[in-house]
């Protein structure tokens, strides 16, 4: 299974430079604004690369396998498998690149509609709020009275000695 999972890991790696690799979970793992896929290590008839978040990625790839609602396996049985399946392989990295950059762009970026927000006048900020008012009011300070101090004279008279 080696030289599959060689064979993977070039088409994975050349298929968009903005993906990474590094070994996670034991195994290689590739990733771009999070964890794209990783192999999956205990098969030995096949090469199982799993897609975290397979189910997601926008498209639709016919060599993805499962059924649950986040993750995806693509099953590799030999080299030549591996490069029929460069084509999907290639879609599935380009279009998870799109989206998690599209995920990770500004607000305002996203949507040529997006309006700026507007500054009111009429509100000071939180800032400017606490530089005017100087002066605690019962609202923003304790309205309790201090507890007299103790002094000398009462101190002796409370313990008075006959």
């Amino acid at each position: 299974m080696k030289p599959v999972v060689q064979r993977l890991r070039e088409i994975l790696l050349a298929a968009d430079p903005r993906i990474d690799e590094c070994i996670k979970w034991q195994a290689p793992t590739f990733t771009f604004g999070g964890n794209l896929a990783s192999f999956f290590p205990k098969s030995k008839q096949h090469a199982s690369l799993m897609f975290h978040l397979g189910a997601k990625i926008p498209g639709t790839f016919s060599r993805l396998e499962g059924e649950g609602d986040t993750g995806r396996v693509m099953k590799i049985g030999s080299v030549e498998d591996a490069n029929d399946a460069k084509t999907e392989l290639e879609a599935i990295v380009k279009a998870w690149c799109t989206w998690r950059e599209a995920d990770a762009a500004p607000a305002g970026a996203r949507s040529a509609k997006a309006k700026p927000k507007s500054k009111s006048k009429a509100t000071p900020s939180a800032k400017a709020r606490t530089k005017t008012n100087t002066k605690a009011t019962p609202t923003t300070a304790k309205a309790t009275k201090p507890k007299p101090k103790a002094t000398r004279a009462k101190i002796k008279t409370k313990g008075k000695r006959t």
